[in-house]
């Protein structure tokens, strides 16, 4: 009996040194992800090219594509600071196939087979760069910099910004050693936070953020400088699990609404639809009874801030499920169906929807595209959020940009009884002093080119769809067509939580006059979240009916409406 309680002993000592050698190891795998990023960070400083490069010879036609474009010599001026003459870092994010939406409107006429996007981000300077590769003529057709943005991150910073986020004190001190993967939520959506060096996206800032009980611990991590900047706490409330029966049909998606243009036609309407990479769902060549009235319609970004005063938040965007850091994902294919008022059909509707994982649990987000389309030419776009997001303190900002057709437009605003001319590309913000043409009109588009103006109605809670009025921001800009100001498929734009005009659009205000041109506009609404129980707004719950859980959703809607008149 002795001898058989010393063999055990002798094996458990074994097992347990086995066990001390495999955690170590973990532990120093861990460690070495850090230790890692500073040796690949030097290396890249001390080569030819300062580039962390992400494609190894293995993978052949991305390896030869990041060569060519590392060496190009447009980009010489990322590598070197002018003044100081020190190297500037720089990182390959990504190189995927080019979809439709990754083409400016004036190529996609062209074949694009063998055609890929690259994307590169500048630690130093904030920005990113673009580019569209022809592997049929070897040549790079397209290179644009984007000034102060933030291309989506690839999957090995997310893990390092999962990594530095754990070893943060308060991290530790609330989960200790029982942190598991399902309490991780966002780790790789942009984000700021007010008085540090993520404060308008002057470096590339992330916020891996863990669910405890009924509050969520959100930890910016600096990837520019590697390390934690702040932790901030919001309360996501208590709900049951998450909801499971939805099949994600990726393949479909991917094959059926992303790498394809799919066409519609149907009361006297007829355009085009794709599902983007991250700028959701977008229609393009928008024409009623043969005449075009938009180019384009899409939403760049969702922005969610939940603190006016620590300026800290997310910058969501949506997109197709693969090949895509979009932090909430379409996982089912789009729907139509028809507009029914008083028992007759008046139009139909194109909706689109998004789920991030584990929704409705907290930090997990659920949006919706809704396009309008009537059968009098009317048409409205709609974003909204269906909760429940990472706090029931939040303010959401979704940025969607419309591209009208023509190229003689003129755009007028309602001022007290009379229309006053917007002459000079500008802004305005809805508010109880603005001026509107019965109750609800807040200005028109006209056009030469065409017979027929565009009047805006205003969102003010009167679309019978829940929502509580948009108080919106409205930027209006010329149309460039040799300019990419947003058409293609765009990385993030502006930060998450300014509480002012600058959302994004603004960056493409120069002033320029917009008498008889085309008009981009770009439509921020105003929407504050609500978890009090009877008010509930841009929330959700799940709830026991039947025995089993179930979604229950109070959403907010937004969206202006354009009525066609003729002229």
């Amino acid at each position: 009996m002795n001898k058989f309680i010393m063999y055990l002993k002798i094996w458990f000592g074994f097992f347990q040194l086995i066990l001390y050698v495999f955690l170590g190891m973990q532990c120093l795998s861990s460690q070495n992800l850090l230790s890692e990023r500073q040796k690949e960070i030097k290396k890249a400083l001390d080569s030819k090219f300062p580039v962390i490069l992400l494609y190894s010879p293995s993978d052949s036609i991305r390896y030869l594509i990041q060569s060519k474009f590392v060496s190009l010599p447009n980009l010489q001026s990322l590598y070197i600071d002018k003044i100081s003459n020190n190297r500037m870092l720089n990182e390959i994010f990504s190189i995927s196939e080019a979809r439709p939406s990754d083409i400016p409107l004036s190529l996609r006429s062209l074949t694009t087979k063998q055609w890929y996007r690259v994307e590169l981000y500048n630690y130093s300077l904030n920005s990113s760069v673009v580019a569209l590769y022809n592997g049929l003529e070897d040549k790079f057709v397209e290179l644009k910099f984007f000034k102060e943005m933030q291309v989506d991150i690839p999957p090995r910073l997310e893990q390092l910004a999962i990594y530095i986020a754990k070893t943060d004190p308060e991290v530790k001190r609330v989960f200790g050693e029982n942190l598991k993967d399902k309490d991780i939520r966002m780790e790789s959506t942009k984000s700021a936070l007010n008085r540090s060096k993520c404060q308008r996206s002057l470096h590339l800032c992330v916020a891996p953020t863990f669910v405890y009980e009924d509050k969520a611990l959100w930890t910016i991590v600096d990837l520019t400088e590697l390390k934690t900047v702040g932790v901030k706490w919001t309360t996501v409330g208590y709900t049951g699990p998450s909801i499971t029966e939805r099949l994600v049909q990726n393949e479909k998606m991917m094959s059926c609404y992303c790498t394809v243009k799919n066409k519609i036609e149907r009361d006297d309407w007829k355009f085009d639809y794709t599902l983007t990479r991250s700028d959701g769902l977008e229609l393009t060549n928008i024409s009623y009874k043969g005449q075009e009235i938009i180019k384009t319609v899409k939403t760049l970004d969702w922005h969610v801030s939940y603190s006016n005063t620590d300026g800290f938040g997310y910058s969501d965007a949506i997109g197709c499920p693969e090949y895509s850091q979009a932090a909430v994902v379409a996982i089912e294919p789009p729907s139509l169906k028809p507009i029914v008022e008083n028992g007759d059909t008046i139009g139909f509707v194109l909706s689109q929807k998004y789920f991030s994982e584990g929704w409705p649990t907290p930090c997990s987000y659920n949006y919706e595209q809704v396009f309008e389309f009537y059968r009098n030419g009317n048409f409205r776009p709609v974003i909204g959020s269906l909760g429940r997001g990472c706090g029931n303190n939040a303010i959401y900002r979704p940025v969607t940009r419309i591209g009208f057709s023509g190229e003689q437009n003129r755009v007028f605003l309602n001022k007290w009884n009379e229309k006053n001319e917007v002459k000079q590309e500008s802004w305005i913000l809805e508010n109880e002093l603005t001026p509107y043409q019965d109750s609800f009109y807040i200005g028109e588009i006209e056009s030469k080119d065409r017979d027929f103006k565009l009047r805006i109605e205003s969102n003010k809670g009167q679309f019978h769809d829940g929502g509580r009025g948009d108080q919106a921001y409205y930027y209006f800009m010329k149309y460039h067509q040799n300019i990419d100001e947003g058409e293609s498929d765009f990385p993030t734009l502006g930060p998450c939580c300014n509480t002012d005009h600058k959302q994004g659009p603004e960056v493409f205000l120069n002033d320029e006059n917009l008498e008889n041109s085309g008009i981009v506009l770009w439509y921020v609404p105003v929407i504050r979240n609500d978890s009090r129980p009877g008010n509930e707004y841009c929330w959700a719950e799940s709830i026991l009916e039947n025995g089993i859980y179930v979604p229950k959703v109070y959403p907010c809607y937004s969206g202006l409406k354009f009525h066609l008149i003729a002229q």
